[in-house]
């Protein structure tokens, strides 16, 4: 019997990074530009991505990197994007990596003014839910209830509804994603490439240092993050047309919870305002995307 080729997406992230062990920022990341491919140009702000894409000569990164400042993920790719116009080479993607800090709460401004103005490029928001390469302390993407350095008895916000907000923009594409579903990643980035304007990907990367879980459990805790709600996977095209791209098992959120530590001092009402809370978005998103195939 001859053996067959397997046919494997070229890597454009070399190994040797300085993330942390299971880290989902890194596996994101490698997702990422593994669906993206080359040419492309990559900017990065201080954050866990720019540990692990790393400084010169001993950067991760395949291809052309741009560190820029925490708060300007946005424009600087917008900017990399006209010039790659100006010289006739449009073609080029530009992808922006930014944590929740810099996308959330200090990239908020830069991100919201360049995808009004429908800046050309791609940004990936690797979402693990605190300022995790700082000590973990809480940011606005931090869920309601969950520790960090700086909310030792839990975080009393909700989490900002980032989707909501960019959806609002008008802006072309905008998806959410999950390391614990690979193929949906990357059918995201590769229809997102093909589209011109500005994109957005809010990919949830599990950090099992604040998230306190097992170094291998981080595409589990992921994939939970889908099963029970909590994080679904969907599409908004132009900011008002929903698609539901999985359909989840739809299990308790304790499931997604109980595998991390920093939620085991939930007690039984904290635990049942989670669930409403994730019954009552759920709803409305299925609503929305039912809405649109009537």
């Amino acid at each position: 019997m001859e053996a067959q080729e397997i046919m494997r997406p070229e890597e454009v992230m070399r190994s040797g990074h300085s993330a942390c062990p299971g880290c989902g920022v890194a596996m994101g990341m490698r997702m990422v530009l593994r669906a993206l491919g080359r040419p492309a140009v990559v900017v990065v702000v201080p954050s866990c991505s720019a540990v692990i894409s790393g400084p010169f000569p001993y950067a991760t990164l395949d291809v052309p990197m741009f560190h820029s400042a925490f708060e300007i993920a946005a424009p600087t790719a917008a900017g990399i994007s006209r010039a790659l116009e100006i010289q006739g080479r449009g073609d080029i993607p530009v992808l922006a990596f930014a944590g929740d800090g810099g996308t959330f709460d200090i990239g908020l401004q830069s991100l919201s003014g360049a995808a009004d103005r429908n800046e050309n490029f791609i940004y990936v928001c690797l979402d693990n839910e605190a300022y995790m390469n700082t000590g973990i302390q809480v940011s606005s993407a931090t869920p309601r209830f969950a520790w960090t350095g700086t909310s030792p008895r839990g975080n009393t916000r909700r989490k900002k509804q980032i989707m909501e907000i960019m959806a609002a923009h008008r802006i072309p594409y905008a998806a959410t994603a999950s390391i614990g579903f690979p193929e949906d990643l990357a059918a995201k980035v590769q229809k997102a490439r093909e589209i011109r304007g500005t994109r957005f990907i809010h990919l949830l990367s599990p950090c099992p240092t604040g998230w306190k879980t097992a170094e291998h459990l981080s595409p589990r805790v992921a994939r939970a993050a889908v099963e029970t709600n909590v994080f679904p996977l969907y599409e908004i095209l132009d900011g008002i047309h929903y698609t539901l791209n999985y359909q989840s098992r739809g299990l308790p959120v304790e499931t997604y919870l109980g595998l991390q530590g920093r939620f085991k001092h939930l007690g039984a009402e904290e635990l049942r305002a989670i669930q409403h809370e994730t019954d009552r978005a759920w709803e409305e998103l299925r609503r929305r995307s039912e809405k649109q195939t009537c």
